[in-house]
């Protein structure tokens, strides 16, 4: 198939009128032509399944994403760790051992910080299948200073088309 004819055919079924269902599989080709496979994933449900049981010490959350990004809204418990300045060392605390979880906006840049991770010898990381918009379009909670929001960034105006819960922002 040719690589116009796909792009095509992407388009179609994202902004095919018909409903959610081709818009969230126009999602989920995107997500595969974006990630290399090389951090396995968690998902949503499974990952908020993991935090009802499991302390902070065990499962440790690390949102990739800009400062700007992470202080609108991230996951319960997050530590942020810019992936434009990452250093593995800045982990050096944390056991090889223990479970990592990494996310971004849709889980590319956390893929690049997970394989980090990986290289360096931590064992059990994982990153979040969708990320951040995935997370919130299946319905689970986001949080700020000020508690549990609504509030997403959404990175940019282009990539924002795939947060479909949750109030936007921008800047």
């Amino acid at each position: 198939m040719s690589k116009n004819l796909c792009l095509f055919l992407l388009l179609l079924l994202m902004f095919n009128a018909s409903g959610q269902s081709l818009s969230n599989k126009a999602y989920h080709l995107m997500l595969q032509g974006l990630y290399k496979n090389t951090v396995p994933f968690i998902k949503a449900a499974a990952l908020e399944k993991s935090l009802e049981g499991n302390s902070q010490e065990s499962l440790v959350l690390l949102d990739t994403r800009s400062y700007e990004e992470f202080v609108v809204s991230h996951l319960r418990g997050a530590r942020f760790m810019n992936y434009e300045n990452f250093k593995v060392e800045q982990l050096k605390h944390l056991p090889k051992s223990t479970h990592v979880v990494v996310y971004c906006s849709v889980g590319y840049r956390s893929e690049k910080v997970g394989e980090q991770l990986k290289r360096a010898g931590y064992l059990n990381v994982y990153n979040l299948y969708g990320g951040i918009f995935e997370w919130v379009n299946k319905g689970f909670p986001v949080f700020s200073e000020e508690g549990q929001t609504q509030k997403v960034h959404a990175y940019s105006r282009a990539w924002g088309i795939w947060l479909t819960k949750g109030e936007k922002v921008y800047e």
